[in-house]
């Protein structure tokens, strides 16, 4: 009977069919795993099923001989060598979905709007008790209707933000490797190159995914072409972002102010900007809903299930490992 390691106990009624086609093993920590528990973990496991925070690389591998499958928990899979690997005659799947796509483009709007009429400072504000009457003055915040949306990535995510701003008559700019005339259209957003995007645009977010091309590329030279009235949303992943540029740039007045979900070294959350009234720092949650969670249980599991028996499961990775993958005990 197949082992099945589990690094995380995670929600979904569909986490149960595991049972049906091997050993589950979870790990009994509530927290996020050790190296030394995951090697232990995989040692003897024919399918891992992961979480984001877990790092799983070549030398992961090596301890893992009967391993034939590793399901990310993410949509995202920077945390898996994919090359090592294919090199193992190892199966990758990620659990992307519209129903995750459109929590984190939901989130993303949840973000600006809270930023720009300063919706936590109000909150805070009001709890403490120093709400004395209404003032003309109050936490003044900026419109976000009419005003100009940059989208850097336009991927299922950077769409389904796009389309979200025909509600508020937003003009919408989009940069990515290649102009997409088809969501121009159906849209009505333009193409622009990075700068033109960040010196015109009144809120700036990102969804591109976290590779060596996009790793801090949003700097002090992409922060200083922005307006001072702008601001910067980040749900895609911390490491896109120069956390030290932008912590100078906001205390500069350069831009306005920022939300990020996530982190340059996540968990840990960047101690000058949790001190910055005009800074928006959440958990990593854009995708979290239960009906989110859900969908990506019901994926990841169902990787499991179909590469055990030999078949192509969705959402594969590495598709180039199919030919020499590693053979299924019947």
């Amino acid at each position: 009977m197949p082992k099945i390691f589990v690094t995380r106990r995670i929600p979904g009624s569909a986490f149960e069919k595991l049972k049906e086609v091997g050993e589950v093993v979870i790990s009994p920590n509530d927290r996020p795993i050790t190296l030394e528990e995951l090697i232990v973990g995989v040692r003897d496991a024919d399918a891992l099923l992961c979480i984001l925070t877990d790092h799983i690389d070549g030398k992961v591998m090596d301890q893992a001989p009967n391993l034939k499958v590793i399901s990310n928990y993410a949509v995202g899979f920077d945390n898996v060598d994919v090359t090592a690997a294919t090199e193992h005659g190892i199966v990758v799947a990620n659990t992307p979905s519209d129903e995750v796509s459109e929590a984190v483009a939901e989130f993303t709007w949840t973000l600006m709007l809270t930023l720009s009429r300063r919706v936590i400072e109000g909150d805070e504000f009001g709890r403490k008790g120093a709400y004395r009457g209404w003032e003309p003055d109050l936490f003044l915040g900026r419109n976000v209707y009419g005003k100009t949306l940059g989208v850097i990535g336009l991927g299922r995510i950077g769409t389904m933000v796009s389309r979200r701003a025909k509600g508020f008559a937003m003009k919408v700019l989009y940069n990515k490797r290649e102009r997409d005339e088809r969501a121009e259209q159906e849209l009505g957003i333009q193409f622009a190159d990075l700068d033109t995007l960040l010196a015109e645009s009144d809120f700036v977010t990102l969804h591109v995914p976290l590779t060596d091309e996009t790793r801090h590329m949003i700097a002090e030279p992409q922060l200083s072409k922005m307006k001072q009235s702008a601001y910067l949303v980040n749900t895609a992943r911390g490491g896109i972002v120069d956390e030290h540029a932008l912590v100078a740039a906001l205390k500069s007045g350069k831009i306005a102010g920022a939300a990020l979900d996530v982190h340059e070294n996540e968990p840990e959350m960047n101690p000058e900007l949790l001190l910055m009234e005009n800074v928006i720092l959440t958990p990593h949650i854009a995708s979290a809903t239960v009906e989110v969670r859900e969908k990506m249980t019901e994926q990841a599991v169902d990787t499991i299930i179909k590469t055990l028996k030999g078949e192509k499961p969705e959402n594969l990775v590495n598709p180039e490992v199919l030919p020499a993958r590693r053979p299924i005990a019947p």
